[in-house]
């Protein structure tokens, strides 16, 4: 069975499309499950559209939900749409965002993690003039963050989790083994799954998040993994879908999972 969990449209203000034209999509590349996914509202601001390029607006987030429900009704027998929502994780925040979610039948709630002391990881900026200490306490608070959210119970699905390396391939060098083995450990206690990401390859690194080597230890902590194009343009749909499953069959993988009504549903490699 072919999936994709994790898709946007032009609501977020930075992708291309709309929800219909990411399912015809799945269909093209012969998909079975399509889960869309667009960034929240930013639900921490008292504005109603503080970053219009990078979530939507609070207004439209009803609609969202509805179009998503409407289009599952629409293509019912065709292929199986989920509702799903990307949500950032903002500890002082936390509250708020649970409160919007919980409001509507989402099967998955992905959890992102895009900034980290205020700074969004893609910056290429945020790592100029930081000492070696001072790098390995940035990835460490990245680790930290999503540790956190992982215990929050707000999600489903851990987002692309090294992105902080897309604009800085040197991340991975950066060594904070114990933060990484310590969050794999707490994604596996708290029964969520990390997905294979492949909009890595749209960064400067180039690559899928994570990396093998993180998808290695999270295989023997027995993390549980799913996929995600992160398409921001219709034609990235499943994109590497085959790829990613002979990678994880390589590493030991025998099943990934997706969710529906919030429930694991697992589907052998």
């Amino acid at each position: 069975m072919k999936f994709d969990l994790h898709t946007h449209h032009f609501r977020c203000g930075h992708a291309d499309g709309n929800i219909r034209d990411y399912i015809e999509a799945a269909i093209a590349a012969d998909l079975q499950v399509i889960g869309i996914s667009d960034h929240t509202p930013y639900f921490g601001s008292p504005e109603e559209q503080p970053f219009p390029a990078i979530s939507m607006a609070k207004r439209d987030f009803a609609e969202y939900v509805q179009e998503v429900l409407d289009l599952k009704r629409e293509y019912e027998g065709k292929i199986k749409v989920l509702l799903g929502i990307e949500s950032d994780y903002f500890p002082n925040h936390a509250q708020v965002y649970q409160q919007a979610l919980t409001a509507y039948p989402f099967d998955y709630i992905i959890g992102s993690i895009h900034h980290v002391r205020d700074v969004s990881i893609f910056n290429k900026n945020r790592w100029k003039n930081l000492t070696q200490q001072q790098q390995v306490a940035d990835k460490e608070e990245y680790f930290n963050l999503i540790r956190q959210s992982a215990r929050s119970g707000m999600f489903q699905i851990i987002a692309h989790m090294d992105a902080m390396k897309g604009n800085y391939p040197l991340f991975s060098e950066i060594k904070a083994d114990e933060a990484i083995e310590e969050t794999l450990k707490v994604i596996a206690e708290s029964g969520l799954a990390i997905e294979i990401n492949t909009s890595g390859k749209t960064k400067l690194c180039g690559g899928w998040y994570p990396s093998g080597a993180i998808l290695e230890v999270a295989h023997h902590h027995g993390v549980d993994v799913t996929f995600g194009s992160d398409a921001h343009k219709p034609s990235r749909v499943g994109d590497e879908f085959d790829e990613v499953a002979k990678v994880l069959k390589e590493i030991g993988y025998t099943e990934w999972v997706y969710f529906e009504q919030k429930q694991k549903v697992t589907v052998p490699l």
